[in-house]
């Protein structure tokens, strides 16, 4: 038996509970036309872009939205639906009883919240397609970049999920999800801000996902895609590690 066991219990349980995503699809599209659409009538176009060329506000709010999107996807599944699982249901204690290692279940869920967050992008895309928000062929590589910054938030979460005492814990997730949302040049250029504070901004792993697809989303390819890429590829890669650890040791207590 191996990780995709629990990918597919995962798929076999959101068959029937489908619905549940859709308030992961519909929260960007609230965003989108609360701030992107309304205020964007307001704002006009934003001159601070990659390639120079002004774009419409709702063109420059999107493809962040759907970095957002695939962060919370990803992070939803691994913080709270799995801490549900590690501290009432104690759904990994009867999967332990089977052939499943530990590494197994960390695989397993990282996996499943990978494909969560990637599906609920792809969905997110689709809108912004249709509404004529996307100006060139290379948004493409959003569905590569989605699936990245699943990764990245997804293992994160395992790591995250490994730490938390107790359901209030859990507010703390949202005291860094929350700011990070807001200061991650999601609604405005990284600019407005003074030199120190960009520093601080750069270094956030959300404005590294919403530079990854914000740029082929805008037709434009810089080496800023790869420097993210990379950011969130080695965000990633440390935090599977510590998170099988963890998650072994706290599945063995």
């Amino acid at each position: 038996m191996t990780a995709a066991v629990l990918v597919e219990r995962n798929l076999m349980i959101y068959k029937h509970t489908w619905y549940v995503l859709l308030a992961e699809i519909f929260e960007p599209i609230l965003y989108l036309l609360s701030i992107g659409v309304g205020i964007g009538v307001l704002v006009g176009t934003v001159t601070d872009v990659p390639g120079g060329d002004p774009v419409r506000y709702a063109a420059y709010v999107a493809p962040a939205l759907l970095a957002t999107a695939a962060m919370n996807g990803a992070m939803n599944e691994t913080t709270y639906l799995m801490f549900g699982k590690l501290k009432a249901d104690r759904t990994y204690e009867s999967m332990l009883a089977t052939p499943l290692t530990e590494r197994d279940v960390a695989l397993g869920e990282i996996g499943w919240a990978v494909l969560r967050g990637t599906l609920v992008s792809l969905a997110f895309l689709a809108v912004i397609t249709a509404l004529g928000l996307v100006r060139s062929p290379w948004a493409l590589l959003v569905v590569p970049g989605a699936a990245l910054i699943a990764f990245a938030f997804a293992t994160a979460g395992v790591v995250v999920v490994t730490l938390l005492r107790d359901w209030p814990d859990l507010q703390y997730v949202q005291l860094v999800m929350l700011p990070m949302f807001l200061f991650a040049t999601t609604f405005y250029p990284l600019s407005v801000y003074p030199r120190p504070v960009q520093l601080v901004v750069q270094a956030l792993p959300l404005y590294q996902a919403i530079e990854l697809l914000r740029n082929p989303a805008l037709g434009v390819l810089t080496p800023k895609i790869a420097v993210a890429a990379l950011y969130l590829a080695t965000m990633g890669a440390v935090c599977l590690t510590i998170a099988v650890r963890r998650l072994a040791r706290t599945l063995s207590l």
